[in-house]
């Protein structure tokens, strides 16, 4: 700061807040006492704000700032493994569905261009294969020329199936969750309907009649009250947590749930990352299972397959590898366009979901660092996330030290210095 020509005190304090930070300057001019009086008593301050000009960091930040990535200290988390599982619909369902999406790929081609009717026609169709009932008339937006004006019109009637079938999705939902609770895995499933037709609320539904603990994850719980709903949860025994992802996709480690279900994963790439990683987090010591729930040869398919398309881009532009044979969306299309274009004009055709997910499986395998291993805690009951009827995950014996671990102490702090600058090395 010196070196720059900043006094020490108020004043160098004020001099670079001016040069670097944000001021807000507040003029007061308040009405004269006198009307007909020419005179004004004007005020002005300045304020110091929140925020700091980027060239903070390139003169002053940058020598010596590390910047470090889970995948950096890979070696010593346990295990990552995501995975789709695609499921053929019911008979009835796959009928249904097959119905309105011939109606809506006739009603968008005939109006392209019109983003309001895409927008809602994709919406419909991610939904219909998880909520097939109470959707009834959908109706669109077009412009008539003659009245100059937006007038709606009817694209389709939604089959209403029963609401008391349990439909192909949520029969594999449940039996991979018993199958993930069978060894002790409590399992977190996100869904993103919870407006009108509520999917949230129909899988607590399900799974509460599947005999599962479940409970579900609302936005009226506070957010800083929020770790405390799961500690909550977590004593009354819950094996099983419904929530939007966006609810999770920041400040919140699911370290006790090691299993996570996508049964919906909505159209941003950002809150499909952060929610994705909410239990592989420093302290975790259980192998992490991210499964994608889809219904095959459905819009949902679609656009799982270009979320993972925009997945490997994302990994490219942030040079975690070249990107070489991958194909991308194009340049300035959002997910929406890219669901309809393919609806309308491709109808499917190309790599499946689960191929684009394998791909981007691959490349995160090659970027992941090649560290020594080093032992881990022996796991101690106050912070064993798994559940009491647990068939034990096998993890590696801690090495032999004089000193007892702190229980409550993440694992990762139990490295010795050494090994510990091996992140930075």
């Amino acid at each position: 700061m010196v070196a720059e020509g900043f006094a020490a005190g108020g004043s160098g304090r004020r001099d670079f807040a001016e040069r670097y930070g944000v001021l807000e300057s507040i003029e007061k001019i308040p009405d004269a006492d006198n009307a007909c009086s020419r005179a004004q008593k004007t005020t002005v301050r300045q304020v110091r704000k929140p925020g700091a000009s980027p060239l903070v960091f390139g003169k002053f930040l940058m020598a010596s700032t590390a910047f470090v990535t889970l995948e950096d200290i890979a070696a010593y988390l346990p295990s990552y493994e995501e995975s789709v599982i695609e499921m053929e619909m019911d008979a009835e369902l796959g009928k249904a569905y097959a119905e309105i999406e011939k109606d809506i790929r006739e009603a968008v081609k005939k109006n392209r261009g019109n983003r309001s009717l895409m927008s809602l026609m994709m919406h419909r169709l991610l939904l219909y294969p998880d909520h097939p009932f109470g959707i009834g008339e959908i109706w669109g937006k077009r412009f008539n020329p003659h009245l100059g004006c937006l007038e709606p019109f009817l694209v389709t009637t939604a089959p209403d199936l029963s609401e008391d079938f349990v439909y192909a999705k949520e029969r594999r939902l449940i039996e991979d969750i018993r199958g993930e609770l069978g060894k002790g895995r409590r399992c977190q499933v996100y869904a993103t309907f919870t407006g009108e037709h509520d999917v949230v609320a129909r899988l607590e539904r399900v799974l509460r009649q599947a005999g599962l603990r479940v409970a579900v994850f609302r936005p009226t719980v506070p957010t800083l009250k929020r770790e405390l709903w799961y500690e909550k949860e977590l004593k009354d025994g819950v094996e099983v947590v419904i929530c939007h992802p966006k609810l999770v996709e920041t400040g919140l480690d699911l370290l006790a749930f090691p299993t996570l279900y996508f049964y919906e994963t909505g159209y941003s790439l950002h809150t499909l990352r952060q929610a994705s990683r909410r239990s592989w987090r420093i302290g975790q010591k259980h192998p992490v299972r991210v499964k994608f729930l889809v219904s095959k040869a459905t819009t949902q398919t679609t656009c799982l397959r270009l979320m993972g398309k925009k997945m490997l881009v994302a990994l490219m532009m942030e040079g975690k590898f070249s990107g070489e044979g991958i194909h991308s969306l194009e340049s300035d299309e959002d997910m929406m366009s890219a669901m309809a274009r393919e609806l309308v004009e491709r109808g499917r055709v190309g790599e499946s979901a689960d191929a684009v997910w394998a791909d981007l499986k691959r490349e995160r395998a090659q970027q992941m660092p090649s560290m020594p291993m080093v032992s881990q805690p022996e796991l101690v009951a106050e912070d064993d996330p798994l559940l009491p009827r647990q068939s034990q995950v096998p993890v590696a014996p801690s090495s032999p030290s004089k000193k007892q671990q702190n229980p409550s102490a993440l694992w990762p702090t139990g490295y010795s210095e050494g090994e510990q600058l091996l992140l930075f090395a």
